[in-house]
């Protein structure tokens, strides 16, 4: 029986990885699975060897001071894997964690094949690190087509799978009658899959929820939550006392909610792709501490956080970052898009040219399964 070790970082990993084994386990029945990861790729029967929670960390401050626990974890993983003795090590996005592994279990074993899944976003900073891969990736997996360029100039092995939350999904009718109401329009709130992430931006939207409601009496708010950061939510929304918002973690009615939702206001991150795919015109904030913000801001080399921005270097999709990300900044640059519908249309045709640029001929998934059933030879 063939061996596959998926190993995640977090929980937007474990999700991305899930799709990817999931494609696997209907294309080729007869591989073990094990691995680093959380409820996604655990609904697919595929056992974790210790809690995602316990490597999830974020900021250059957090990693400084839970060093000498990321380096106990890389070791404990490290060790597992070669105990395991995959054929292949699939390692997905969190690269300052998996990669890492990868490296050290290539040392160790070097028959044991390395893709990496979700490339480090070399073309924002710590270019220099594509030579490096060289020495311990066997191939890696490419969202954007635009990357291609900084692996091929190294010569590592590459391709194009493009992004799957650009995949076409069946939206499952359920009937949603406590979240709906068809008397209030919905607006999508994201607040970060971290916890860390939640703890800042979470009283930042309360707030701006509390701004909206003082003003109009037509919409309804839903958080889109992680399983790690649902009650987190709930918790603080007991406080508040609100009668318009929800929290909701069940992927499959999150697709559906935010397909019908009017407006999202999302954490800067792959979620944004998600709600420019299904159309619903969006904003996205962003929040760290001064210390880690000062830092990125030394090392980034683009101009904007959204990939959409990104790619279109200018502002397609608005960006609260920082000093702008506060509950009045939301409140102004929400009103002013539900104001003014022509600019909603603008943004969904601009953005909806960008995704025809780098989603994959089938799906993200199935490319990069066939990428690694290539590498077990079966």
């Amino acid at each position: 029986m063939k061996k596959i070790f998926v190993l995640t970082g977090e929980p937007s990993g474990d999700k991305l990885a899930s799709k990817v084994v999931s494609k696997l386990q209907q294309n080729y029945s007869d591989i073990e699975y094990l691995s680093v990861g959380g409820s996604h790729l655990n609904r697919h029967g595929v056992k974790s060897i210790y809690d995602l929670k316990e490597i999830t960390y974020i900021g250059f401050t957090s990693v400084f001071f839970n060093i000498l626990k990321i380096r106990n974890k890389i070791n404990i993983t490290v060790k597992k894997i070669i105990e395991f003795n995959p054929d292949i090590l699939l390692s997905v996005d969190s690269p300052d964690f998996t990669l890492r592994v990868a490296e050290k279990v290539k040392k160790i074993n070097p028959k044991i094949k390395t893709i990496h899944y979700v490339a480090p976003q070399v073309w924002v900073w710590r270019r220099g690190r594509v030579k490096k891969f060289k020495k311990f990736l066997d191939h890696i997996l490419l969202l954007f087509n635009f990357e291609k360029k900084y692996f091929d100039k190294e010569n590592i092995k590459n391709t194009f799978v493009g992004h799957p939350l650009l995949e076409n999904k069946e939206n499952t009718k359920t009937d949603l009658p406590n979240l709906i109401n068809n008397d209030k329009k919905t607006i999508s709130l994201f607040a970060g899959s971290r916890t860390s992430e939640t703890n800042i931006l979470l009283p930042i939207l309360l707030d701006f929820i509390k701004l909206m409601n003082a003003k109009f009496n037509q919409y309804y708010f839903i958080f889109h939550a992680t399983d790690q950061n649902k009650d987190l939510i709930k918790d603080e929304l007991k406080k508040k006392k609100f009668n318009n918002v929800e929290v909701i973690s069940d992927e499959s009615i999150k697709f559906q909610i935010l397909s019908k939702s009017i407006f999202a206001v999302a954490k800067s991150g792959t979620v944004s792709l998600e709600i420019c795919n299904l159309k619903v015109p969006s904003i996205i904030i962003y929040k760290m501490n001064v210390i880690n913000f000062l830092i990125v801001k030394f090392l980034v080399k683009v101009k904007f956080a959204n990939i959409i921005n990104i790619i279109n270097q200018k502002e397609i999709i608005p960006e609260l970052i920082q000093n702008e990300c506060n509950a009045k900044e939301i409140f102004r640059s929400v009103v002013y898009f539900l104001k003014n519908p022509e600019l909603m249309n603008k943004q969904i045709n601009d953005v909806s040219n960008t995704l025809n640029q780098i989603k994959s001929k089938t799906s993200s998934s199935a490319e990069a399964s066939a990428v690694v059933l290539n590498y077990l030879d079966v």
